[in-house]
Formats: structure tokens, sequence, C-alpha cells
């Protein structure tokens, strides 16, 4: 089957980079000393009976990490990056992940390691039938299994350019069986270049039976976590794959097909017998060590030459016949594994004319990755650059534990730098992070449908939910939003229901709101955006304005909307409830953006000093909004007798918006507690009439210790259908409340959250 021929025709080239990735990545937990773990798998994961995310592999301290499929290499990554966060973070805040292949010291008994405290029995047994064949140490350690499968338009164009065969699956099976083969002969340039295993620690190995340390890769050698010689399968085609397999089972050498060890396998099925049916849908390279200089253990760079490496296996002819051109790379690959880190690799030669014709590949087929392919080529030449040899180097001056440990805590610092980011998906909003945070750890899927409108599914069994902006989902009805978004009919409603709400006019044109100077000018009032969020384009006025002042604060309204409201100002503190299913869940009271004097520095000054706190950002990506130096703020700062020049008394406090919303630079202060019973039920009422499941409703209150007995003491002046929930889980002061749980809880009430 003449592969290339396939490959340079035209109907086939735009296809050729179609592909889907998975990763499966296996890390220790360790203390921040670098000690391996003696703590069970976090509970705050959930159950591992279904979690698609997060498990545990042979040992209780081995945590495994599995991305849902995905077809770009960013894709994968940001999803290796998000569930990387979680898994730090859901752990005790004094472990960490091990960024090694090969484990730390293991105990000095055996017996001490912990095998995994699964729910299935099989799984248990199974566990305790590897650490009698092969003994726990072996099992310790841990690498990337990388999932490959070409895209299926690809795979049809493929399919339509050959007539050798006359059915699809057919033709798939041969093509994966060709990449098994010759990625079995050439595995050994993955090692030579990713290989990070050179050293062990204390205790890995129990006997004499050892490499001659450093080496490149102890974990792809024969040293590593192997099967025994005596266990040999044909890759010649898939029934003979099948039968030998099958063989060694019924001989008692394998105790299952999962038990054979292979550096790639064939998947499609839950079974190799599957294979027959469902043809190979796609193959799974294990013999990846991690990456302990990322983060997550593996680069964009290795993924995108993976991906041309797979390509090049379907490019590269087959020189031997099949078994004997595996053996003879079984037999490379293990001398490569076992070569010293520093030296020029035996089989340079052979590397060069690789990569001279995965140059040639690319060029016929109008492919990039040209400097990527020379950068790694010149490796072969500079071994000092492959990742093994730069653990040595480090290891010559620190030891490898000591290098192990720096590394582990750097990445454990990342991951807790921002914790209310998720990694993979900052530049989404920031409510929208922490939901998709919460359902990762919990186990639900999570795909971004679209990254720039906050549109994510959410998948738990045959139970999906489609979320928008963190808390917008379908249990709301259409018209709720709606109603909510227009601020007159909200009051409308509200009004006629009995609740209290300020008069008011509502103007289509700035001309007809300046006539209404004469009639709000001589009591307190505001001015605001009929439809709006998040405190938009809203003045407040305590004291009798000038008319230009009157009228910029109209324009600034109108420059939001075609509408604009003017009503009274109600005299009291506004307070933030977040009502869910009937339930008041948080209550915040929001301080307006304000500076604290300091005798010294001027307003702008102070508000530069203030905007350095790193819980203070743009756009929602913080959970606290940098405050703004406008035309709305400048108006403020008039009112008070102030520029931004003027100089504050020291501890003079100074306030650049009256309204207080945290999304024009407020600060939040949780009250949830503190706030009486009454008023927490009038938000539940008023948002019950609204017609909506989730809210964030504005009351004004004038003591909310307080209980409610008349109009008088309280006043709702708005109703959010949208409403941020990162304020509450990331107070400026006082306790946090995870509204993102609570909408998940909402969601999926049929699971124990």
């Amino acid at each position: 089957m003449n592969t290339k021929d396939m490959m340079i025709q035209e109907k086939v080239k735009p296809f050729l980079l179609q592909a889907r990735y998975g990763i499966e990545k296996e890390s220790q937990r360790v203390t921040l000393e670098g000690h391996l773990v003696r703590t069970d798998h976090p509970t705050s994961v959930g159950s591992r009976s279904f979690h698609p995310y997060i498990q545990t592999d042979f040992s209780e301290y081995q945590i495994e990490l599995i991305t849902p499929v995905t077809e770009s290499v960013d894709e994968v990554l940001a999803s290796l990056e998000a569930i990387h966060d979680v898994a730090q973070r859901s752990m005790p805040e004094d472990e960490m992940l091990w960024p090694f292949s090969m484990p730390p010291a293991l105990p000095e008994k055996e017996e001490d390691i912990q095998i995994a405290k699964l729910e299935n029995h099989a799984d248990v047994l199974y566990r305790r039938y590897l650490a009698r064949e092969y003994g726990k140490r072996k099992q310790m350690v841990s690498g990337i299994h990388f999932n490959f499968e070409y895209g299926l338009d690809l795979v049809e164009q493929l399919f339509l350019a050959q007539t050798e065969e006359v059915l699809m699956e057919n033709f798939k099976t041969r093509l994966y069986m060709k990449i098994a083969r010759n990625f079995l002969r050439y595995r050994w340039l993955i090692t030579y270049l990713f290989g990070a295993s050179p050293l062990s620690e204390a205790r890995y190995f129990d006997g004499a039976d050892r490499p001659k340390e450093p080496v490149r890769s102890i974990r792809t050698s024969r040293y590593g976590y192997v099967n025994k010689p005596d266990v040999k399968v044909s890759y010649e085609t898939l029934a003979r794959y099948s039968e030998e397999l099958a063989e060694n089972v019924a001989q008692g050498r394998l105790s299952e097909e999962k038990e054979f060890y292979a550096p790639i396998r064939m998947r499609g099925g839950k079974k190799v017998a599957d294979l027959f049916h469902t043809g190979i849908r796609y193959v799974e390279l294990r013999n990846i060590d991690l990456n302990p200089f990322e983060r997550v253990g593996i680069s964009s760079d290795e993924i995108e030459f993976l991906h041309l490496f797979m390509l090049y296996l379907l490019w590269t002819d087959e020189k031997l016949p099949a078994d004997e051109w595996v053996a003879e790379g079984n037999r490379i690959s293990d001398a490569v594994s076992l070569e010293h880190p520093a030296k020029t690799t035996a089989y340079v030669a052979e590397g060069h004319a690789i990569f001279a014709e995965m140059l040639q590949m690319i060029d016929e087929l109008s492919l990039e990755g040209g400097d990527l392919l020379q950068k790694y080529q010149s490796w072969l030449d500079h071994p000092a650059e492959t990742f093994a040899a730069r653990i040595l180097a480090l290891d010559e001056t620190k030891g490898q534990a000591a290098v192990a440990t720096e590394l582990g805590l750097q990445f454990y610092n990342q991951a807790w730098a921002h914790p209310y980011q998720l990694a993979g998906f900052q530049e989404m909003e920031l409510s929208t992070q922490s939901l998709l945070f919460d359902a990762i750890q919990k186990g639900i899927e999570t795909e971004v449908l679209d990254r720039q409108d906050q549109f994510v599914k959410l998948q738990h069994k045959n139970h999906q939910e489609l979320v928008k902006n963190g808390n917008m989902t379908s249990k709301d009805t259409y018209i709720a939003p709606l109603l909510m978004e227009n601020k007159t009919v909200t009051k409308i409603v509200l009004e006629r229901a009995g609740f209290h709400v300020p008069h008011g006019e509502t103007f289509a044109s700035i001309a007809e709101a300046k006539k209404a100077y004469p009639r709000f000018a001589q009591k307190a009032f505001v001015i605001k955006p009929k439809s709006t969020n998040y405190g938009l384009g809203i003045t407040i006025f305590k004291n009798e304005p000038a008319i230009n002042d009157f009228n910029a604060g109209l324009a600034l309204a109108f420059a939001e909307d075609d509408e604009v409201i003017i009503e009274e100002f109600l005299e009291g503190t506004e307070y933030r409830f977040f009502v869910i299913d009937h339930q008041v869940k948080a209550v915040l009271l929001r301080t307006p953006a304000n500076v604290i004097g300091d005798g010294k520095q001027t307003i702008k000054e102070l508000v530069s000093a203030k905007n350095a706190d790193p819980l203070r950002g743009t756009n929602h990506r913080a959970p606290l909004e940098k405050i703004q130096l406008g035309d709305l703020e400048q108006l403020m700062l008039k009112e008070q007798g102030f520029r931004i020049d003027s100089i504050p008394d020291k501890d003079q406090q100074v306030f650049l918006r009256e309204n207080s919303n945290v999304s024009t630079g407020g600060d939040s202060i949780d009250v949830t507690d503190e706030m009486d019973e009454s008023y927490k039920q009038i938000a539940v009422d008023a948002v019950e009439v609204l017609g909506a499941r989730i809210s964030g409703i504005d009351l004004i209150i004038p003591d909310k210790e307080k209980p409610y007995e008349t109009a008088k003491d309280y006043g709702i002046i708005e109703a959010n259908f949208n409403p941020m929930m990162h304020m509450h889980i990331y107070p400026y002061i006082g306790q946090s409340r995870r509204l993102t749980i609570d909408v998940l809880r909402f969601l999926y009430p049929e699971m124990a959250i």
C-alpha cells in the first residue's frame, strides 16, 4: 500500500493536518519538600468511578489527568492546562505534582506503597496481580500517553485515492497497522529527543539488575515498566496481532489483554477483538516521558512534532518484513534509551536521514513546520539540548531530587498565583472560568462552544445543559432576561406586585430629558440607561447639580442606550442579593470606587497604587475591576471639589463613583450572614414575580439588621438577569460564596455535588 502516492494527490493535501488528539498524564503527588505523600486521592474531585478527567493510576498517590478529545493542539493543551489547575488546587495546599517520570524516593518497605483504593473490586484485584508480577516499585513510574487519530476526512480521501481495499474499515486497519510498525521501528527518535528519565531515586531498583545511570530514559528501556521477555506479539496484520495476544493470555504469560504494555496500542473497542468490527480508530503512544520543564508535562512544540512524525510514518516505506522491522526497532530503541544523555547517539546518521525525509515530505506536501523540524534535527549534533541532558546538567549542581522539587514548586506557585483563573481559558469571563473549574472538579464533562460568547456545554451521563456567561441557563424563560434588561418594565412589574421601587420617568431623546431638569434638580436623583448592565452610564446626584453637569450625565447614559431613566435616589445602603432557585445564596455590600488619602499622593497616584492589587483587572478577568479616571469619575470628583491631581488629606476617603458596581471599580464585602432574613425573603419573592430562577437583585436598605416592616425600610432599584458571581466568590472582605457550585447543583440535582 503506497501511502506516499496517496498523500501527494491534490484532493488529499487540504486534509493532511486534520487530526484529533487526547492526552493522559500521570504524576505522583508529593509534599512541597518533594517526598511521596501518604494521603488518599483528593475527595474534592468526586467519585473515581465516573470522573472523566481526574483518576488514580496504580497507587493511591499517582494521579492521572485525562483530556477530552480535541481537534487542535491549542485545544488539547488548554484542556490539559485546565485539568492540571483543577487537580493541583483540589489537592491539600501542602501537596504538589512531581514533574519527573521517575518517582521520588520510595518507601523502604514495598508494602508501604498503597495500591489505589478503587471502588471496583476487579480493578483492585488487577493491581494486586501487577504488584505480585512486576513489583510495586516498577509501577510508580509516570508518563504521557498521547492519543492520535488521523482526521476522518483525511482517511476518507486516502481511501478514495487507492484501489487495493474495497471496504473503508479494512483500509483503516491496514493504514494503522503500518503506522504501528513504523512507529515501533523509529520511536527511538522520540526517546532521543524527549526522553527525560536519566536517573532513578532511592529504592526504585530493589536489586542488582539496573542500568548504568545516567541514561536517556530508564522508563522506555528494558529496565522500565515492561512485559517479561517471553511476551511477543506480531504486528504483521491485525489478525496475527489479535491471535498472538490471545495466545499470550491463554498460556498465562499475560493475565488479560490490557497487561500488554506495548509502546503503541491500537484503539477502537474495549478489546482487540472489537477492532475487527469497529476498525482501528486511533493509536495510543505510550513511550513519552514527562517533560519536567513544562508545567503540564508536554509542550505545543512536542505535540506538533509528534503530528508531523505521525505523517512521516504514513509517508515512509518499511524496509524489512513486518516482524523483522519491529524487532530491529525494539533493539535500537532500547540501545538509545540506555545511551549517556550527553553523548551523540550511535544512530545519528539515521536520525539525520529521518529528518531529511520529513523535511522533503513537508516540502512536497506544502506543509508548515520546517523551522520546528530543523530545531529538533540540530539536537542530533547537540545532545546537550535534549531533555535528559538538560536534567543531567542541573543534577550535577543540585541533584535530581532537588531539581524536581524546585521545578515542582515553580509549577505549584503558577497554579496558585491567580486561583480565580483557570489555565487554558484565562481570556474568558471570570464567572465562566469558575463554573468550568467546578464542573471539571466534580466530574461534569465540559466543552467550550464559543470562547468569546462564553457559551459552554455541560454533560453528565445523558444529561446535557447549555450555559452562557456562567449562569444563563435553560431553566429561565426567554422573557425573564428581556424583562430584567428593561429597567422600566422591571419597575412596573415589581411596583404592581406591591414592591417598593423608586419613582421616575423614561426618556427617548436627550432633548426631552433635558427638559426634566427642573422636576428633579431639587432632590437627589439617578440618571441611568434603560437597558444596560455592569453599572455603565449611571450618574447619581445627591445635591442640586449645575445644568451642565446634569446634561453631561444624560450624555453618558445616552451613550449606552437609546432610552434613559431619571429616577429618585433612595437613601440607604445598596446590597446585591444573589437568588438561585428560590434561595438567597449570597448578599454583598458594594462600596463605590474610592481611594484613601495619605496626605502625599494625588488622587491619580492613589488610584494607580490601588489598581496594582493583583485582585484587580479589566473586563471581568479578575475579582475586582480597576478604577477608571474617565469623564464620569472626573465629574464625581468635581462635585466634591477635587481634580485628579488633588492631594486628599491623610485617611480621607474620596469616592470616584456614586454607583457601587464592582464592575466600575467598587469594593465587595460579603454580608450574607448579617442580613436580616426578611430582606432575603423580599429578594426571593421579587425574583419569583419576575419569572426568573437566577437573578442578582439590588436593594437599598437603610438598616440591614432591622427587620422589614414598611415600604420605607427598603427599595428595589434593579434586577440583573446575568449577575456576576466572581465578586461573591472572591470578595474584597468577607466569606467566599462559591455560587458556581450552586449553579451546578441547580442544573444537576441528581449529582451529589
